[in-house]
C-alpha cells in the first residue's frame, strides 16, 4: 500500500462571507472517520484560493472517500461555500515524508 496525497485546489463563492476555516469542522470530522485517513492540511493561497492536502494510506481509500463526500456532507456550510467549477483534484504517491517533533 502506497501512501497518497490528495491535493485539492478551489475558490470560494463570492457570497461566502464567513470564517471558512472555522466552518471546516464537519469536513475534518468526516475525513477523520474515513478508512485510511492520516492527516489534513488546509491552506489559503496568496491569490485568495485554497489548497486542501489530505494524506491517505492508499490511493484507493482516497478515491473511495472522494466518491462519498458530497452525498454524505455536501450540504454542510463549508462544502456549499466552494465554487464547484473551481475544484481541481490530483493525487500523488508519497515519495518522502519527514515530521518534525513538536516545538522544533
Amino acid at each position: 500500500m502506497t501512501e497518497t496525497l490528495e491535493i485539492v485546489s478551489f475558490r470560494l463563492k463570492p457570497e461566502a462571507a464567513f470564517d471558512f476555516v472555522a466552518q471546516n469542522g464537519a469536513v475534518t470530522d468526516w475525513l477523520a472517520r474515513q478508512p485510511g485517513f492520516l492527516s489534513r492540511h488546509l491552506g489559503k493561497r496568496e491569490d485568495g484560493g485554497w489548497i486542501d492536502v489530505v494524506r491517505w494510506q492508499s490511493l484507493e481509500q482516497a478515491q473511495a472517500a472522494a466518491q462519498r463526500i458530497m452525498a454524505e456532507i455536501g450540504d454542510c456550510e463549508a462544502m456549499r461555500a466552494i465554487e464547484p467549477a473551481s475544484v481541481e483534484m490530483r493525487h500523488a504517491a508519497v515519495a518522502l515524508s519527514r515530521f518534525e517533533p513538536s516545538g522544533a
